[in-house]
């Protein structure tokens, strides 16, 4: 009698799992390198220059009707970094940079998700960015795009992330000071990360 109680009592919980409608459990998704850019903007001189890296991962864990407890991890390679010229792409992954050398990658691991709204799908997404061996708090404003399926069956989704950091917050302080005063290179970084999912 007491395994058949046990018994019932573990189908009623599979039961009960079942029955929660299919946005009650968050999904865990992989990013997809192929359709998903890291980009960022800095200013030289008097206009922006945009640069991008070229490998990545990530993995994101993702509810729709529970934005709140998502959860993201991912990872950059300092290396592939490309901003369509070979020789200051050579210098950025130098020790005046990034010294790709040393500190091959780029991370960042969210710790919260806030200020959700629920009718534009924004939030802001804490986390920490670990660059250069340094670890940094930051803030991406996040948008949810939407989800579908794509004409081969796999569930796919769609993230954007914004923020912007000051590079010498993570010791990439290198500059030229101008013959007319002023610097070479701004410190304010613009971070934008178009991100494509799919269900594991």
């Amino acid at each position: 009698m007491e395994m058949m109680r046990k018994s019932r009592a573990s189908w009623i919980v599979v039961a009960s799992l079942l029955a929660l409608p299919a946005g009650a459990l968050a999904r865990p998704l992989t990013v997809d390198p192929s359709h998903t850019s890291v980009s960022f903007q800095i200013r030289h001189l008097f206009t922006n220059v945009s640069g991008r890296f070229d490998k990545f991962e990530g993995s994101i864990e993702f509810d729709p009707e529970k934005p709140e407890a998502t959860k993201i991890d991912g990872s950059i390679d300092a290396a592939s970094i490309d901003t369509d010229n070979e020789k200051r792409d050579k210098h950025l992954r130098a020790a005046d940079f990034f010294d790709v050398e040393k500190h091959p990658k780029i991370t960042f691991k969210s710790t919260k998700v806030s200020a959700v709204d629920s009718e534009n799908k924004t939030a802001k997404v804490a986390g920490m960015l670990n660059m250069h061996g340094v670890e940094k708090p930051v803030v991406l404003d996040a948008a949810f795009l939407g989800m579908g399926k794509d004409p081969w069956g796999n569930e796919r989704f769609g993230f954007r992330g914004t923020t912007k950091i000051n590079r010498k917050d993570f010791d990439l302080t290198w500059n030229e000071t101008l013959d007319g005063g002023g610097l070479l290179i701004g410190e304010e970084v613009t971070i934008e990360i178009n991100a494509e999912a799919m269900a594991k």
